[in-house]
Parts: structure tokens; C-alpha cells; sequence
């Protein structure tokens, strides 16, 4: 026999999510929703100054001419976006307080200088954007900090050289941008520290057909996926060699260019640099210690013939006549 139900009074039981909530301590589940406000505003503790931030780590600093990195960073941002503001060079540890930092964009600032240690603590970072701007050179070891580095555009500047040493080993970097700069070629071993390279913008740079441009024909020939532009890349001088494209140059057409140095080469040339510069340094000291010591026997030889000379000319005292020894005598 069934027992008899009971219908229930009571109120429902909460929810599993609710209890869980009512269980924990009052100032954390009241204050939270405060907290990512605070966030969210500008000014805000937490947030840049002169900046907007949102839950997640993006502070949005964009077109407030800002004429500097704004003050207040920490490792609770995540993307910093500093596009369009007046940012005209970048000071040693400009970024050091943001090294959680995953993306960086300077775009459109004007930036003429940056300082080879200004991405120091951005060890981090993933994508750099310095396009748009003035750059006219990288200093040695510019990019050096940022080994988690994937993507980096610098088109749109002004640059006529890029020196392998400014960009380093990248060794995750897998999309280089250099259209529109002032670039003639590119050096050698500048895309050979990029081994994760797999596109490469160039479009847009007066390219000069000559030996300089070996490494980067070379590259495109080895790489024919990775730059999807090359086909479009054309000569601007010399004036032969006008509007040619740079995948048509073959490696035999290079073949009266002077190859580079290997590096055990080099590493002869440096060592026996200082060792001949003092053989010769040496051999000039035994030299002019030669001819001087000739130089002083040849003017003794002549002070001495010069003395004979003089002495077969003086007149000998006749028999009459007294010497000027005896005559001092009789005196």
C-alpha cells in the first residue's frame, strides 16, 4: 500500500549555481561586477591613462594626440592600441611595465626615432604594427627582446636600409610587411635569421637590379609561396635592366658578383687583421731605423772626407820660413 503524499508548502529549493553564490563570502560576488566596471572607464584604476579599456585586457589609447607612451601600464594589458596619436619616438623601456603585452599597435604616429631597447620586457609579444610612420633606420638589436614576435609590419616608412642586426633571430615570425619604404635590396642574412617566414610583403620599393640584390632573388627562388607579390616586383634601375621582373634573374646572372665571405673566411680576416697591421707596423719602425742609421753614417763619411780635404789644401812652410809653432816660440 502506498504511504500517503504530502503536498509541499515550502518554497522550491534554489538552484545548484544560486546556493553556490549564498555560500560564498558576501564582498567577493557583491564587488566583482564593480570591479570590471572600474575597468572599463577611463582613468580607472588598472587602466592607462587617457585611455578606454575593456574586460580583457584591450586598452583602446587611439587618436587623442597623445605625443607620448601613456603612463599607467601594467600586465593586465593585453592589446594596446596607440594608432593615430603623436608618438614621435620611443624611449629606452618604453613598454616595460606591460609585459603581458600580446599586441602593440603604433601605427600613424609620426615616429622618426626608436631606441634599440626601447621593446625590452615585451618578451611576450606577438604582433608589432609600425606602419605609416617616418622611420628612416633601425638601430642594431631593435627587435632583438621580442622572440615570440609573429607578425611585424613595417610598410609605409621611409627606410633605404634594413641591416640584419636591427631585426635579429625572429625565430616565430611568420609575416614580415615592408611595402612602400625606399628599400634598393635587401642584405644578406636578413631573411636567413626568419626561418618561420612564410609572408613577405614587398611591393612598392625602387628595387635596384644589381649585385646587392642576389640574397633576395635567391630567397624568392626558394620561396616561391611565401611572397605573394613577387611576381609584380620590377627592376627601377639600372636602365637595361628597367621593369624586369626580380623572379626572372637566375643565379647564373650573378655569376660576375663577388660572393660574400664565408664565416670561417671572416673569422681569418679578423684574426689576421691585428696580427699584420703590427707586422707592418713593425717592419715600418725596423725601416726607418735603417735609413736613419744610414742616413747618420752617410753624413760621418762626409764630415770626415770634408775634413781631408781641407787639410791637403793648406800650404807646407818653406825652408826659410818658420813654422808658426817655432815663431810663437822664439816670441
Amino acid at each position: 500500500m502506498r504511504s500517503p503524499s504530502f503536498p509541499s508548502w515550502g518554497p522550491p529549493p534554489p538552484p545548484p549555481l544560486q546556493l553556490l553564490l549564498l555560500l560564498l563570502p558576501w564582498p567577493v560576488w557583491t564587488q566583482a561586477p564593480a570591479a570590471a566596471a572600474s575597468w572599463g572607464t577611463p582613468g580607472a584604476l588598472g587602466c592607462p591613462e587617457a585611455c578606454v579599456c575593456a574586460p580583457g585586457g584591450q586598452a583602446n589609447c587611439s587618436g587623442r594626440a597623445l605625443p607620448a607612451v601613456p603612463g599607467g601600464l601594467n600586465r593586465r594589458v593585453r592589446v594596446l592600441l596607440l594608432n593615430h596619436n603623436r608618438v614621435h619616438a620611443l624611449p629606452p623601456g618604453a613598454f616595460v611595465d606591460a609585459g603581458a603585452l600580446l599586441r602593440l599597435d603604433l601605427r600613424e604616429n609620426g615616429l622618426r626615432w626608436v631606441h634599440a631597447r626601447a621593446f625590452w620586457g615585451l618578451g611576450a609579444l606577438e604582433q608589432l604594427d609600425l606602419s605609416a610612420n617616418q622611420l628612416e633606420g633601425l638601430l642594431p638589436g631593435t627587435f632583438a627582446p621580442l622572440r615570440a614576435l609573429r607578425a611585424l609590419s613595417l610598410a609605409e616608412n621611409r627606410l633605404a636600409r634594413l641591416e640584419p642586426a636591427a631585426l635579429g633571430a625572429l625565430p616565430l615570425l611568420r609575416a614580415l610587411s615592408l611595402q612602400d619604404n625606399d628599400l634598393p635590396a635587401l642584405p644578406s642574412g636578413l631573411l636567413a635569421g626568419l626561418p618561420a617566414l612564410n609572408t613577405l610583403r614587398l611591393r612598392g620599393n625602387p628595387w635596384t637590379c644589381g649585385c646587392a640584390l642576389r640574397p633576395l632573388c635567391a630567397w624568392l627562388r626558394g620561396h616561391p609561396r611565401h611572397a605573394p607579390e613577387a611576381e609584380t616586383l620590377l627592376c627601377v634601375s639600372p636602365g637595361r635592366l628597367t621593369l624586369s621582373p626580380l623572379t626572372a634573374f637566375p643565379d647564373a646572372a650573378f655569376s660576375h658578383c663577388a660572393r660574400p665571405l664565408a664565416a670561417q673566411d671572416l673569422a681569418v680576416v679578423y684574426a689576421l687583421g691585428p696580427v699584420s697591421f703590427l707586422a707592418s707596423l713593425a717592419a715600418c719602425l725596423a725601416l726607418g731605423s735603417a735609413f736613419t742609421a744610414c742616413g747618420a753614417r752617410h753624413r760621418r763619411r762626409r764630415r770626415r772626407a770634408a775634413a781631408r780635404r781641407q787639410q791637403r789644401r793648406q800650404p807646407d812652410p818653406g825652408p826659410g820660413t818658420a813654422s808658426p809653432a817655432a815663431t810663437a816660440a822664439q816670441a
